[in-house]
């Protein structure tokens, strides 16, 4: 089984990492971006209220990735973050 990574602040869930390990291609893909875009789609994949919505974030993610996508469209980032103050 491959590993992957997390992100800054969030565990990759076990939803997420089936699904990410499901094609080696989308692995590689997953570990090669930055921890901080690892954690932005772990939080916009875990952001939905219903399951059926986290389910089509999932696919999503997975849809995203394979069209080399690096971050989530749309996604004012990881509301968990610390706003850096100016």
């Amino acid at each position: 089984m491959s590993k992957l990574l997390g992100g800054v602040g969030h565990t990759l869930p076990k939803d997420m990492k089936e699904a990410l390990l499901i094609d080696s291609k989308l692995t590689i893909v997953w570990n090669s971006l930055t921890p901080l875009a690892r954690n932005e789609w772990i939080c916009w994949t875990t952001s939905g209220k219903k399951p059926e919505t986290r389910q089509h974030h999932v696919v999503r993610l997975l849809e995203d990735l394979k069209r080399g996508k690096r971050r989530p469209c749309c996604w004012p980032g990881c509301p968990h973050r610390e706003k850096s103050k100016k």
